[in-house]
């Protein structure tokens, strides 16, 4: 993370509110209040896709619904890594049920192609758990010409979420989950610049703008389809490969290591969110941590955008999504 980020959020409110909520103490005090039996339930016949599932949060969570007796789609974009993340969890929880898929979210055709393979061979899918994601040091671009943590973190999950809505709504009881970030609590939804062409490319900003624009697709995804439970989630500081390696936030990692959660601390409220049914008798659309639904706003902030804004946002991903649809 450079200095000029760095002070950002070390001077942001964002960053002290963070300071005390989003860590690893934070998580252990609010989770005596937590109702043990909302996670007391078998997933057995629940068809679960995860998103980054080999590593981090998405294993964690791949792995609590195995040891439910869920079958678990593990969508990864690196072959080995996925099929050990696979063997393990089937080792530990003695759930055969899980499926490895290869795909890289930054490849926008290859999402829409596998969206469409996948309704094809499969006939139920009640959960999507969109949780892969991407900061990146510089701006680069994909094959189709799209900005990459652009083309991973909202397109590819634009892309997926929107070619398995008509599976999710052919299942019973589905939900979509969001895994955000904190960081979405400096950010505005912006309409325009959505691929960071103008201006200096800062990797963390660009990140934490896309965690916004994730709450915002949620939101409206809740609003047209109210058939499936939408929610989306910060998981608090948690000590993760994309947050250890990641040649944008290297300082971050160093100052905090010792207060970061662990990745199942991490994949709690996601858990949470996919199996309970204190979940799914909240709001579709809200967004939480730690297993309680708040703000997806600071008090005061300046982030709220109009809901003219917000479908704007959403008719130009549309647009976009639909420039690389296989015909």
């Amino acid at each position: 993370m450079g200095n000029t980020t760095m002070s950002l959020y070390r001077n942001s409110a964002w960053f002290l509110k963070g300071m005390t909520e989003f860590t690893r103490s934070a998580f252990l005090s609010a989770a005596k209040h937590f109702v043990e039996k909302d996670l007391e339930v078998s997933m057995a016949g629940r068809v679960f896709m995860i998103t980054g599932a080999n590593s981090g949060i998405g294993r964690a969570t791949a792995m609590a619904i195995a040891k439910r007796g869920g079958t678990v789609h593990m969508v990864c974009r690196n072959k080995d890594k996925a099929e050990e993340a696979r063997a393990d969890i089937v080792k530990e929880s003695g759930n055969k049920e899980i499926y490895v898929h290869i795909l890289d979210l930054s490849e926008t055709r290859k999402v829409w192609e596998f969206a469409e393979a996948f309704k094809r061979k499969y006939k139920a899918l009640n959960l999507l758990i969109n949780n892969a994601g991407c900061i990146m040091s510089e701006r680069d671009v994909n094959a189709e010409g799209l900005e990459k943590s652009f083309a991973s973190n909202v397109m590819g999950v634009y892309i997926l979420t929107r070619g398995l809505i008509p599976l999710l709504e052919k299942s019973a009881e589905p939900r979509v989950i969001t895994v955000s970030s904190g960081g979405m609590l400096v950010q505005k939804l912006r309409t325009g610049n959505l691929q960071t062409e103008i201006g200096r490319y800062d990797g963390t900003m660009v990140y934490a703008q896309h965690k916004r624009q994730q709450v915002v697709m949620t939101e409206q995804w809740a609003q047209t389809h109210s058939n499936i439970h939408f929610s989306v989630m910060h998981p608090g500081w948690v000590d993760t490969p994309v947050v250890a390696v990641a040649n944008a936030m290297p300082d971050f990692h160093q100052s905090m290591k010792d207060s970061l959660r662990t990745p199942e601390q991490g994949a709690d409220t996601v858990v949470w969110l996919a199996i309970s049914e204190a979940a799914a008798t909240k709001p579709s659309g809200s967004f939480f941590q730690d297993r309680r639904m708040v703000s997806a706003h600071l008090p005061l902030a300046w982030t709220h955008s109009s809901q003219l804004e917000q479908q704007k946002f959403m008719s130009v991903m549309e647009d976009l999504a639909k420039t690389f649809q296989p015909h």
